[in-house]
């Protein structure tokens, strides 16, 4: 965040997670479960350009577990005076997507399963964040209160020309088509730094 302000950036959000990059002897160890922290910001273009320079040259993220960072499209912020998109960022355009964000939403206990179909279907990992909400299918009351069911979100960065096979793999495995079972949505990404080839 530090490194970001110094660019401009007013501030963020910073979430808990776990990653699950494959290595087969940190699972041997039990160690490919590792601790990450997700670092949510938004800005402008130009400004998230140079927040992303600056912070790729601090952190070295072409360097094996450094970390990835990415930028990827807002249509609106609402609640920020200090971050407002000028006409130039409006008019700008996106880059081609060579990349995207797969969000995964799964019940508490399924985020494993999402990860193994992605890894089937050529995916090298993902992040893996304890979430709560419920949907149309899930409420329940426990002394008449609602409660709401515990959910694992999965965050998976892929080459876009993998992106389909790997949501197809993730739907045929979890049935996530039938109700109550999860939602997967995909964002484009911009600019991608860290990404191990």
């Amino acid at each position: 965040m530090q490194t970001a302000k110094k660019c401009g950036v007013t501030g963020g959000t910073i979430i808990l997670a776990k990653g699950t990059a494959n290595d087969k002897f940190a699972d041997f160890l039990g160690l490919s479960d590792i601790r990450k922290e997700i670092v949510l910001m938004v800005s402008t273009k130009t400004m998230a350009k140079h927040a992303l320079e600056s912070l790729d040259n601090k952190f070295k993220f072409e360097k094996p577990n450094h970390g990835i960072a990415f930028t990827t499209g807002v249509s609106e912020v609402v609640g920020s005076a200090r971050c407002k998109a000028t006409e130039a960022d409006r008019e700008e355009g996106g880059e081609d997507a060579m990349h995207c964000a797969i969000t995964v939403v799964v019940n508490k206990g399924k985020a494993e399963d999402v990860i193994d179909a992605a890894t089937a279907a050529g995916s090298r990992g993902g992040t893996i964040i304890n979430a709560r909400g419920s949907g149309v299918h899930e409420t329940s009351k426990l002394f008449f209160m609602d409660i709401e069911p515990e959910k694992e979100i999965v965050m998976i960065l892929s080459e876009k020309k993998d992106a389909e096979a790997i949501i197809s793999s993730i739907r045929q495995k979890l049935d996530i088509e039938e109700p109550g079972k999860g939602i997967i949505f995909v964002q484009e990404v911009s600019k991608v730094y860290g990404l191990a080839k």
